[in-house]
């Protein structure tokens, strides 16, 4: 179907998107796998060419586009060349909105120059060893000492926390009677004494994103460093759910494009009996089982980024379409590693990458579970 979400200016990025991916990334991809990690030069080279800053204000460094759609390019073009940047999205999508709708004017001359060009990387600690879903569960805690608070708990499955320069960290400063009320953000500094790593977590997928725990004992946070309002962090967690909901759709979304490509074009390959698996009715309508599928993906996808972009996508469409995105991610690319046979299960073809950095985005952002609970309050239920 014809798509009219994108502009000339989207099509020039999409270019320079694929020839950096291309030159840059697609080549030393495997080492990196083997790593667990991304250099760190990588988003160096990322704020180069302008991906990391696109949204911060120009005086910062920044290219100052009130716009998350070249963030969905940059998504569907990484999905193509069959790569992952680790916690790239997470810095762009997730973690840099909050500094633009909460940092002071101080926070931003400190910390937006950096964020834009690649010298400081973010993460975001929410999720806790004993708290998931549940945000107003958290047993992190910072006590005031003066102008600073000090800050005590841990963090785990922290997307880009071996990279993060700056974590924005939830903790609970004060224990009302609504269990939502109480919690604060504070930005914890790498050099911050207390504040330490843990292991890069070994996943089953995503192999190039750090994934770490945190440690925090006694750790130092200066009242300069409170992001927002103390006391209002989970009004702001939840506000900026539905981009991040969005942004996981997106990058769902596009894998299932990719599986679908990437096979299609194995099957005409590949010889069995004598011709082509592509030959066979069964191929074809699993395959066109899989196309309508995608289609119908991004109709619910494009949808979704025209009402961000208006500033009104609410929090239920959100969970619709991640909920959407993400299962029918899993139920495509399983039903195409079937058609490679053997090779599927091989990590040398892109669709076992595909196939095992999905099954995450139906848990990270919000569960399935979660979702159909948000999505049956929209409708009354």
């Amino acid at each position: 179907m014809k798509r009219t979400l994108y502009g000339s200016e989207h099509d020039a990025f999409r270019q320079s998107a694929r020839d950096f991916l291309a030159k840059e990334v697609v080549p030393h991809f495997p080492r990196w796998e083997e790593a667990g990690l991304v250099p760190r030069e990588i988003f160096h080279k990322l704020g180069d060419l302008g991906v990391l800053g696109i949204q911060i204000p120009e005086e910062h460094g920044g290219g100052g586009a009130d716009t998350f759609l070249y963030s969905a390019v940059w998504a569907e073009e990484t999905a193509r060349a069959y790569v992952n940047l680790g916690g790239l999205s997470v810095h762009t999508n997730v973690v840099l909105p909050y500094f633009l709708s909460l940092a002071d004017v101080q926070q931003r001359q400190r910390w937006f120059p950096g964020l834009a060009c690649g010298d400081l990387m973010s993460a975001i600690a929410m999720t806790e060893p004993g708290t998931g879903s549940d945000l107003a569960g958290m047993a992190t805690t910072a006590v005031r000492d003066g102008e600073d608070w000090i800050l005590n708990g841990a963090k785990t499955f922290i997307t880009g926390g071996i990279h993060a320069d700056l974590v924005i960290v939830v903790a609970r400063t004060s224990t009302p009677e609504n269990r939502r009320d109480g919690l604060t953000l504070l930005v914890v500094e790498r050099a911050m004494d207390g504040f330490t790593r843990g292991r890069n977590l070994d996943k089953i997928g995503l192999k190039t994103q750090d994934t770490a725990e945190l440690f925090f004992q006694d750790v130092r946070v200066p009242q300069a460093n409170v992001l927002g309002e103390e006391g209002r962090a989970f009004r702001y967690l939840t506000g900026n759910l539905p981009q991040e909901r969005l942004g996981i759709a997106v990058a769902a979304q596009a894998a299932a494009e990719a599986a679908l490509t990437t096979t299609t074009a194995y099957v005409k390959d590949r010889q069995v009996f004598g011709k082509p698996v592509a030959a066979f009715q069964n191929t074809k309508f699993e395959l066109a089982a899989c196309a309508t599928d995608v289609a119908a993906g991004r109709a619910l996808v494009d949808k979704a980024l025209v009402e961000h972009e208006d500033k009104e996508l609410s929090a239920a469409d959100a969970a619709m379409v991640k909920l959407f995105c993400t299962e029918m991610q899993s139920r495509v690319i399983d039903r195409c590693l079937q058609l490679h046979g053997g090779y599927g299960y091989m990590r040398e073809y892109p669709i076992a990458r595909l196939y095992a950095d999905a099954r995450v985005t139906r848990i990270y952002g919000g569960t399935s579970e979660v979702l159909k609970t948000i999505i049956a309050k929209s409708i009354d239920l």
